[in-house]
């Protein structure tokens, strides 16, 4: 696990929009969805409600790991990538309970720890 560097804990902020979150099947076909149902947790995870998962939570299931993609500007772009854990209860569960929009069923949260972080093509 990678502690997230404090320009993108900056930059998760100021983001625009949804983010879009992806993973693989056990075929390697990405799955790719907008989310708006995301937190970060610390400075090493996020947290996202699983709402309305379908191939998403297949693929989490499956072992894949996962990439978040959110942007600050047309021209700033940040992805960070990580292994993915499921949870339907416990501690990560609760607090999504909290803060997930009350009309969303929230059947579960993945949480994403980080690996790996870009601002574009560069490694920060």
């Amino acid at each position: 696990m990678k502690k997230i560097p404090e320009s993108i804990q900056l930059a998760w902020e100021k983001r625009m929009g949804a983010s879009i979150f992806t993973t693989v099947d056990n075929q390697n076909v990405p799955n790719s969805i907008y989310v708006k149902s995301i937190v970060r947790f610390d400075d090493s995870k996020f947290l996202i409600a699983d709402n309305y998962f379908d191939k998403t939570r297949a693929n989490i299931k499956q072992g894949s790991k996962g990439v978040i993609l959110f942007m600050v500007s047309e021209a700033e772009a940040y992805q960070i990538k990580g292994n993915i854990k499921y949870h339907t209860e416990g501690e990560f569960y609760n607090d999504m309970k909290k803060w997930n929009n009350p009309k969303h069923p929230g059947h579960a949260v993945v949480v994403l720890e980080v690996e790996e972080v870009y601002c574009g093509s560069k490694t920060l």
